[in-house]
C-alpha cells in the first residue's frame, strides 16, 4: 500500500534528518487554545516555525529574487521523497503543524493551478486515506506560488472534518447521480462541500463551480480557492472554500494592531497558525470573526 511507504518515509526522515526531527519533537510543545462560537470551534496554535509561510513574500519580484525550495535542486539534501504518479513527489514537511505533515510538488516547476490537477488530488486523498490532502490557491496561502504542490496533514486534525460529519452546520442543496453539494451555514465561511464516489462526476461538479468563480475572478490567474480533500469507504468529502481576499487588513496594521495571519487552508479549516506568541495570546473570536469574513464569501453569496 501506498500508505506503507509514507509511513516508512517518516520514520527514515524523522531518525536521519535532524531538523525534521527536531520540529517534529517541538510539535509536542506547541502552545493551543480553544474560541468556543456556540455551534463550532476554532483552535489557534502558536507555532514559531511557521513564520516561513505565514510571512512569505509572494510578489512576483520576491518569488523571481530567490531559489524555489520545491524544485530538486534546491531542496536540503536531507530530504527524500516517494514518487506519486508520473511527476509528484511526497516529502516530509520539515516545518510541521500536523504530527504527520507532508508536502506534495511536482517535479516540474510549473505554476500553482488546480485546474488540470483536481483528479490527482482525488487520487492523492485515496492513496492517502489517514491523510487529508489540501490545496492552496497561488494567492490563498501558497508560499510557492511558482511551483505546483499539494499539502497533506493527518485526517481529523481540523475541525471541519468533524463539523461536517455531525450534519449541524451543512445542509444538502442536491444530489444528482450519486453526488451531493452541500452548503455550509452559520460557520463565518462560505463554504460548498462535494461528497461521491465517482471522481469523473466529483470533477465535472469541481469544473462547475470553478468556471462560476473564474467569471467573477478573470483579473486572477485562477479563481482563488482552498480545497480539502479526504476519502474513506463513503467516497470523497471535498471542501471547496472560495476566497475574495489574500490577506486580511490586521496583517499589514502596524504596532498593536498587527496579526500576522495570511489565512490558507488549515486556517479556514479551524485551526489557526499564529507564529508569533503575541498574536497567539491576544486574538479573539472578534478578531477571528473579521478574519473569516474579509478572506472568505459569505454564506449566501455562494449558491
Amino acid at each position: 500500500m501506498f500508505s506503507n511507504k509514507i509511513n516508512r518515509l517518516f520514520t527514515t526522515q524523522l531518525r536521519e534528518w535532524e531538523l525534521a526531527k527536531v520540529n517534529y519533537g517541538q510539535l509536542e510543545k506547541v502552545k493551543t487554545k480553544k474560541l468556543d462560537f456556540g455551534n463550532f470551534e476554532v483552535f489557534v496554535q502558536f507555532n514559531p516555525e511557521r513564520i516561513r509561510s505565514s510571512a512569505a513574500n509572494v510578489d512576483t519580484k520576491s518569488i523571481e529574487a530567490r531559489p524555489c525550495f520545491l524544485c530538486e535542486k534546491n531542496r536540503p539534501p536531507e530530504q527524500r521523497g516517494v514518487l506519486f504518479g508520473n511527476n509528484l513527489t511526497v516529502l516530509v514537511n520539515p516545518f510541521p503543524i500536523f504530527t504527520r505533515h507532508i508536502t506534495i510538488p511536482s517535479e516540474l516547476h510549473t505554476d500553482q493551478r488546480i485546474r488540470n490537477n483536481f483528479n490527482t488530488m482525488l487520487s492523492l486523498a485515496k492513496a492517502l486515506p489517514q491523510f487529508t490532502i489540501f490545496y492552496n490557491g497561488p494567492q490563498c496561502g501558497a508560499s510557492a506560488p511558482d511551483h505546483f504542490h499539494f499539502q497533506a496533514g493527518n485526517s481529523g486534525f481540523m475541525p471541519i472534518e468533524k463539523d461536517f460529519r455531525n450534519g449541524r452546520l451543512a445542509q444538502q442543496l442536491s444530489e444528482n447521480r450519486g453526488i451531493e453539494i452541500w452548503k455550509w451555514t452559520r460557520y463565518l465561511r462560505g463554504i460548498i462541500t462535494l461528497k461521491g464516489y465517482n471522481m469523473e462526476k466529483l470533477a465535472k461538479a469541481f469544473d462547475s463551480i470553478y468556471d462560476r468563480f473564474a467569471e467573477v475572478q478573470s483579473d486572477r490567474p485562477e479563481p482563488m480557492l482552498n480545497i480539502l480533500a479526504g476519502h474513506s469507504s463513503s467516497g470523497w468529502i471535498i471542501h471547496i472554500i472560495p476566497r475574495k481576499q489574500h490577506r486580511p487588513t490586521q496583517f499589514f496594521d502596524g504596532g498593536n494592531d498587527q496579526i500576522l495571519l495570511s489565512p490558507a487552508a488549515v486556517d479556514l479549516g479551524g485551526v489557526i497558525i499564529t507564529p508569533r506568541e503575541e498574536d497567539f495570546t491576544k486574538i479573539t473570536k472578534e478578531d477571528v470573526e473579521d478574519i473569516f469574513g474579509q478572506v472568505c464569501f459569505k454564506e449566501n453569496e455562494l449558491l
